[in-house]
């Protein structure tokens, strides 16, 4: 779909019927401003005042690096460990624990309130803002209104700009203080307008649903989100555990629940070689990094977290983090294994020779989901490999082999 374009054309206050003049004078697209106007109607119509909307429509101006951004693929495929490094870190952590020292009173009365565990909220509001430091510089509104103009995903953005409008009504925050990420998530928790909407609250009694700088009410806000997300106090989130040799590797994936008995049946055991505990659940195994990295045993908590953030690496340094920060031990299982990342023209040439060797996932396009997923496991039993269905640069290699000289490939392990 063809992205709308924000060339420099000068308009008047006549096509808006309320801009200001300030912003009158603004080189925009004339179809942004009739856009806009339409986007105002839409907001009056929900109840934002006329006053509102002129607070907030200075901001409400294309931002072409807020395009830039959106587009912008990454280079890599991610790895755990390096992601984890990255991010659970001995100054993140000692950090942490102090502001868990700090604030213990509140996060205390949190939990007792949500049952959230302080360990939790702290680790999501260190791996979202790095504990309020970073918060994102763009206009919040300005970025919603570029990415609800562009056609690619304008009705989910137009939906979360009124949203953001509705906030700036509520007196929650002021329109020039409304600042977050380029995709508009907001504040120490970066909430998109619309989860603020449902989930943020007002913990410290002021009146107002303030993110941005009132510990209180992110770490409130958060437990609340998480709590109605299904999150239940009287389960972990997970664990790293050890399994058993000869295991079954396509038992590990997060479709592949079973009872807590039945993994201890089967061999697994905690990281530190103790029997896992006895108690009702399901689980499942998840290998962010294949056979040769480290392994989790997860639990319905985890799939909570993946309501926050869709990514595994994400929920899972988000559970050690806050693993970390009530004491536990660093991960050390799995270090062993090959940490070099896969470029995104690397995953597509990996699709590419699994079509070629007859385990094709549909078009390759250099997204590793669970179809190439699923397609990995095929060629890994097929072949007598471990079938853990991670896609690495080993695999690459091997399939790359296979294709130029496939009575070589035979005979390769890894």
């Amino acid at each position: 779909m063809k992205r709308r374009t924000f060339s420099a054309l000068l308009i008047g206050a006549a096509l808006l019927g309320s801009l200001p003049c300030a912003a009158a004078q603004e080189a925009l697209e004339p179809g942004f401003v009739a856009w806009l106007g339409g986007v105002r109607d839409e907001a009056l119509a929900r109840g934002v005042s006329e006053h509102t909307w002129r607070t907030a429509l200075p901001a409400l101006r294309p931002i072409p690096r807020v395009l830039d951004l959106d587009a912008k693929q990454p280079e890599f495929v991610e790895i755990f460990w390096n992601y984890l490094d990255g991010r659970v870190n001995a100054r993140r952590i000692d950090e942490g624990r102090k502001l868990m020292q700090r604030h213990a009173a509140l996060l205390d009365k949190i939990a007792r309130a949500h049952g959230v565990p302080p360990g939790i909220l702290v680790a999501f509001w260190g791996m979202e803002t790095d504990y309020g430091k970073f918060t994102g510089g763009y206009p919040v509104v300005g970025a919603l209104a570029t990415l609800a103009y562009d056609a690619r995903r304008s009705r989910f953005f137009r939906a979360e700009l009124l949203d953001a409008l509705d906030i700036l009504q509520a007196g929650h925050i002021q329109a020039d203080a409304m600042r977050g990420s380029w995709a508009g998530a907001m504040g120490q928790v970066q909430f998109m307008p619309s989860t603020f909407r449902r989930y943020a609250v007002d913990a410290d009694g002021d009146g107002r649903k303030n993110i941005w700088s009132s510990p209180a009410d992110a770490l409130a806000s958060a437990a609340h989100y998480l709590r109605e997300a299904g999150w239940r106090a009287d389960r972990p989130w997970g664990e790293p555990v050890r399994l058993p040799a000869h295991f079954d590797w396509q038992l590990a994936r997060l479709d592949g629940r079973r009872p807590l008995a039945d993994w201890a049946e089967l061999g697994v055991s905690r990281g530190d070689g103790s029997p896992l505990p006895k108690q009702d659940g399901m689980a499942a195994i998840l290998l962010p990094q294949g056979h040769a990295g480290p392994a989790f045993l997860v639990h319905g908590n985890f799939d909570v977290m993946l309501t926050w953030n869709r990514s595994v690496n994400y929920a899972l340094a988000v559970g050690h983090l806050a693993d970390r920060l009530e004491g536990a031990a660093p991960l050390y299982l799995g270090r062993d294994t090959d940490n070099r990342r896969l470029t995104r023209e690397q995953a597509l040439e990996l699709q590419q020779c699994l079509a070629r060797l007859g385990f094709g996932s549909g078009e390759a396009d250099g997204v590793l989901g669970s179809k190439t997923r699923a397609a990995i496991r095929a060629y890994q039993s097929a072949n007598r490999l471990p079938a853990d269905g991670y896609p690495s640069l080993p695999l690459l290699e091997r399939l790359q082999t296979a294709i130029a000289r496939p009575s070589q490939a035979a005979s390769l392990l890894f």
